[in-house]
């Protein structure tokens, strides 16, 4: 399948998201404690995770579906963005979410 550049570089924008909430959460945020660990920060950074992961799925799997699923993926990018920068300490994770966010809006459009 033929991706063009512009979804490829979405779709490793939502691959390293994807990555970088899930190896946060699981670690980063489980160390630190406090805030880090409110279930309701854990979640939206596992929602966050999975949905970059199959938002990048499915432009692979080159379906038009992923438009819909792009548009889904920056808004909960954005959530987790707030969210982790709410909380301290998770830069990465606050600029890794931005850019999926603004890469997955141009997909969606």
């Amino acid at each position: 399948m033929h991706t063009s550049s512009g979804m490829q570089v979405c779709i490793d924008h939502c691959l390293r998201c994807y990555r970088i909430c899930l190896d946060m959460a699981s670690s980063h945020c489980l160390e630190l404690g406090r805030e880090h660990t409110k279930p309701a920060h854990i979640r939206l950074m596992l929602a966050c995770s999975e949905v970059c992961r199959s938002a990048a799925h499915l432009m692979l799997l080159g379906t038009p579906h992923h438009r819909d699923l792009c548009a889904k993926c920056a808004e909960i990018c954005e959530d987790c963005a707030r969210d982790c920068e709410r909380v301290g300490n998770m830069e990465e994770c606050v600029k890794a979410c931005r850019a999926c966010a603004e890469s997955c809006r141009k997909m969606a459009a």
